[in-house]
């Protein structure tokens, strides 16, 4: 029996584990004590990270597909596939024929954070879709267009603030999202006890919700209405003060006259709030020492989501609390690039290009998930033909699966990298699985970005590659090969064109800790045992801190660099050089905004808002026992009232109708959820055939994106309204049994 370190790759709290191991084998996993960063804290699925790990139903070779039937395949005969079938296709209709899909855990993994970014540009394919256009994407584009870098993502300072107002989030089932946090329980309490305020919006008493001072439940898919609110109260009643901000922002006046007829009374009867209870949340926030505004999924993937977003920052700015200690801050990855000089930058563009179909413009290099479905069936020129998705299920994920599911049988040639035969990788061609996680290294480049305190941690894999098994990061090396027509070449070619790339860059710039360097001299001194690790540790010894690789390992529980200190001379790159509080794409957004002021609701109409569970993932763990099952279930909540009114019992079956189809699922009558809102959690709907995940299958639940038709997208991020959408409920009478 022993003992090894592991960051858990389960969710974005990154909490540190220690595993025990006999022999190869994961017996146990508790919480690390020592971590810098999470204290010992873990949830439910940093436990069961064991049955996760050894689940039987994952693939431990490559698949095949031969006479319509997929087989086991060696490593060698799979990537001969994708060489000999992929490079004629891009050849024959260009790259653009060639879409990428990547889902949500590649940034739970050193492989799909490093790679994924040299495969579109070895293909040259401007086909790029991720889960990011269903979920956080408009925090990308407001921060992109008011500090010019969509990844300037400021977050609340957890650990100081007096005042938090969370918006259409519910960290303490998410553990945190675009805001890294291990034990975010344990901050809110703390929060509590040193006298601060939690404030929650939300149209559902989540257990974020009843830890709240004020809970504030407005009709789904106004948060933008309502936050507009509040910066008008600031400007109505002299509250806004944007402090050292004034001198370093521009746009407030304009501001100030774009909100004007956002009034507490005018937004009061569609927000189904009271205009006192807003005016009080404004005049709350202004008068705390310090305070920060902190919204998410339930802010981001409705009609108005970059809207709510980018008001979620004015506010922030307003009260003099972005970029200080205790408000919103920009942390410091230990990866990120050295800091630049203050000054002007390139700015943040939207629409470079527009996709083939229905016109979406380009966001950060992406189109919308949603838009997948149509650039496959739909012919004509520039139709995708072939696919490679990574660690992706967009049947599930995305809206109107039923139509994704049908348009993946028309593919030329599918390649999945994922671990499981799922709702989406039965269609592949070739399917290459990853080994279990304690198998592979991790380190967080993403989510050390989003962290709450600086910290830096590196875990190699606990145990060893088992054989028959190829490490995640040779596999993407590989792909990239085999696609890019050098298949045959050692891997180790893929990292060192990497590491000479950034080293000719880096050499030349006069911030960079590798300026005037001798890039081949700086390259033989870095250190690792594979090419990821190699460029591992070329990122530390480039970035802020000018850390090693060797540094990381020497200290197993990880580095503390400190809480996080105002930076926002280091972060600006808009071409003003200055915060844009009102750039010309919201500026143009907002009459769709003054136009929802007239959409008073309906009565009787219902709305559906998706939830999360602590433990659930979107539709990772459903495979795992100890995870699906309990409270964890696809239920529709319904309201006390409604449900008397709809005539639905409690356990017994209703059918859920929207534009995109319709569904049956179990009601559960709660006054969780207020009345006129429904609630269906996400990633469910295991019930196709051809599948291998057991446990999920025996447990199916039903795939609320399927009562989407894909249409109803934020204009400005092309992200999926996946919450706040209208649908109609009835009951169904129970089966007579025979």
């Amino acid at each position: 029996m022993s003992t090894a370190p592991r960051i858990c790759p389960l969710c974005e709290a990154t909490c540190g584990l220690v595993l025990t191991l006999d022999g190869s084998r994961v017996t146990g996993a508790r919480g690390d004590r020592d971590d810098v960063f999470s204290r010992g804290f873990v949830c439910p699925k940093g436990a069961a990270f064991p049955q996760i790990d050894a689940d039987p139903d994952r693939l431990r070779t490559p698949l095949v597909r031969e006479n319509g039937e997929l087989r086991e395949a060696s490593w060698e005969e799979a990537f001969g596939t994708i060489a000999a079938r992929i490079r004629p296709l891009i050849e024959d209709y260009g790259p653009d024929s060639l879409g990428i899909v990547l889902g949500n855990p590649n940034v739970h993994t050193m492989a799909g954070a490093l790679y994924p970014p040299l495969l579109l540009r070895a293909t040259g394919t401007s086909n790029l879709f991720t889960a990011s256009t269903l979920d956080q994407m408009p925090k990308h584009v407001s921060s992109g267009l008011l500090f010019g870098d969509p990844f300037a993502v400021p977050v609340p300072d957890l650990d100081r603030t007096d005042h938090l107002l969370v918006i259409g989030a519910n960290p303490l089932d998410s553990n945190g999202s675009l805001c890294t946090a291990p034990d975010f329980p344990g901050r809110l309490a703390a929060l509590r006890r040193r006298g601060g305020t939690l404030t929650v919006v939300d149209p559902r008493r989540t257990r974020t919700a009843r830890l709240a001072d004020r809970h504030l439940a407005p009709r789904p898919g106004t948060d933008a209405l309502l936050l507009a609110a509040l910066v008008h109260t600031l400007f109505a009643e002299d509250l806004a003060d944007p402090g050292p901000l004034a001198g370093r922002t521009e746009g407030v006046d304009q501001v100030r006259d774009a909100v004007r007829e956002f009034t507490p009374e005018a937004v009061a009867p569609v927000c189904e709030l009271d205009p006192g209870t807003i005016r009080a949340v404004a005049r709350e926030l202004a008068a705390a020492p310090t305070a920060a505004v902190y919204g998410r999924m339930g802010s981001s993937t409705v009609s108005h989501g970059t809207l709510a977003n980018w008001l979620v920052d004015v506010l922030n700015v307003l009260t003099g609390n972005l970029d200080r200690p205790g408000g919103a801050l920009f942390p410091r990855s230990a990866t990120a690039s050295a800091p630049r000089p203050a000054g002007p930058g390139r700015g943040f563009l939207l629409g470079r290009r527009h996709s083939r179909v229905s016109g979406h413009p380009e966001v950060k290099g992406e189109f919308p998930l949603a838009a997948l479905a149509e650039e496959i069936d739909t012919p004509g020129e520039g139709r995708i033909r072939a696919l490679i998705t990574i660690a992706a299920n967009p049947v599930l994920s995305a809206p109107d699966g039923l139509r994704l599911d049908a348009a993946l049988e028309g593919l030329d040639l599918m390649v999945c990298v994922d671990p499981y035969l799922n709702e989406t990788t039965r269609h592949a061609d070739v399917l290459l699985p990853p080994p279990p996680p304690s198998q592979s290294a991790h380190f967080d480049f993403a989510f050390n970005g989003f962290a709450v305190r600086d910290q830096v941690r590196y875990t190699p894999a606990a145990v060893p590659l088992e054989a028959g098994r190829m490490d995640e990061c040779e596999i993407h090396a590989r792909l990239i090969l085999a696609a890019s027509g050098m298949h045959g070449a050692p891997p180790s070619a893929v990292d060192d064109l990497a590491v000479d790339a950034t080293l000719a860059k880096a050499v030349t710039q006069p911030y960079s800790p590798a300026y005037g360097a001798d890039p081949k001299e700086f390259a033989a001194g870095l250190g690792g045992a594979s090419g990821a690790e190699r460029r591992l540790d070329l990122m530390l010894r480039l970035g802020p801190y000018e850390l090693t690789l060797d540094e990381l390992k020497a200290h197993p529980h990880g580095i503390d660099l400190g809480p996080l200190e105002p930076r926002l001379g280091e972060v600006l790159k808009t071409r003003s050089g200055r915060i844009e509080l009102l750039p010309d794409p919201i500026a143009a957004d907002l009459p769709r905004l003054r136009a929802a002021l007239t959409a008073v609701p309906e009565p009787a109409r219902l709305q559906l808002v998706g939830r999360r569970h602590l433990r659930s993932n979107n539709s990772w763990l459903h495979n795992t026992p100890a995870l699906n099952g309990g409270s964890n279930r696809c239920t529709l909540q319904v309201h006390p009232e409604d449900a008397e009114r709809l005539r639905l019992a409690d356990g017994g079956p209703a059918r859920i109708k929207g534009a995109g189809g319709e569904l049956t699922a179990e009601v559960e009558v709660t006054d969780a959820v207020r009345p006129g809102v429904v609630s269906l959690p996400h990633g469910w709907g295991h019930d196709r055939p051809g599948t291998r995940m057991t446990v999920a299958a025996a447990r199916p639940g039903v795939n609320v994106n399927q009562l989407l038709d894909g249409t109803l997208l934020d204009p400005l991020s092309g992200t999926a309204v996946l919450n706040g959408f209208p649908v109609e409920v009835t009951p169904l009478a129970p089966a007579t049994p025979l």
